[in-house]
Parts: C-alpha cells; structure tokens; sequence
C-alpha cells in the first residue's frame, strides 16, 4: 500500500497509482521528436506555472527538466479540511536526456502553456570526420 493510502486509511489499494507515488518521474511524461531543423521535446506538467519549473543544459549535452509538485495537503488554509483522497503526484522530479552532437545548445528555447513545457533546440550541421589515405612505405 503507498505511503498517501496509508496515511488516509485509504483501504482500496491502486497499484498503478501506487508504482507512480514512488516514482515522480513516471508522472513527467515527455515526448521528443526531431524534425529536419530541430529537436522538440513536450512535456505534460498539469498544475505547474513556468517559474515551478526549470530548463537546464550542462555542458555535457544534457537536457535537464525539473521542479517540484508541491504537497498542499498540510497548508496553513487547508487545516480545517478532510482529505478524502489524494492521486496526483507531489514531489521533486527531474527528467535528462542526452542530446545529440547536432544539437545547437546555445540556442534553446522554451515555452509553457496550459501545463505543457515545449523546448526546442535547433540543430547544426555536424562536420563528418575525414577519411586520410596513408601511404604505406617499403616495397
């Protein structure tokens, strides 16, 4: 039984739900597709405003997405109420991904609208390595 179910006495018992109450990330579902000019990642974020959640790319080429769902369950304007029951995930998450050498990482852009994240990274031309012919010497 997960943490929240017990807490509340829940007797029905969601496995399903309860693989998500441990696991944030499986509550950040993102797509990513690549077009001809450029990467696309969408991430669904119900609930949060932009500034609950951050964009980040290190210098290893990899695309960060985090934040936090926060846990108003104990709020100061919530004391007075019953909880009955709580389903949607709360918690820290964060979701990486390696990007490809033709990533532009300089040029990331990202945008949030009604829960879902949208960043776009265009794409470069990536120089192919050089084939050298060797002379091989001797006779």
């Amino acid at each position: 039984m997960s943490l929240i179910h017990q807490l509340l006495g829940d007797e029905t018992y969601d496995p399903f739900l309860s693989t998500i109450n441990k696991c944030p990330v499986l509550s950040t579902p993102t797509d990513w597709k690549e077009t001809k000019d450029c990467h696309v990642f969408i991430s669904d974020l119900p609930g949060l405003k932009k500034d609950e959640v951050k964009v980040e790319v290190d210098e290893g080429r990899v695309l960060r997405i985090s934040g936090e769902r926060k846990n108003n369950v104990n709020d100061e304007d919530d004391k007075n109420n019953t909880w009955h029951r709580i389903e949607r995930c709360r918690g820290k998450f964060q979701r990486r991904f390696r990007l490809p050498e033709n990533a532009k990482v300089d040029h990331v852009k990202a945008s949030m609208e009604n829960g879902v994240l949208v960043v776009t990274i265009p794409k470069q031309e990536v120089k192919k390595p050089e084939t050298k012919v060797i002379q091989i010497e001797g006779s």
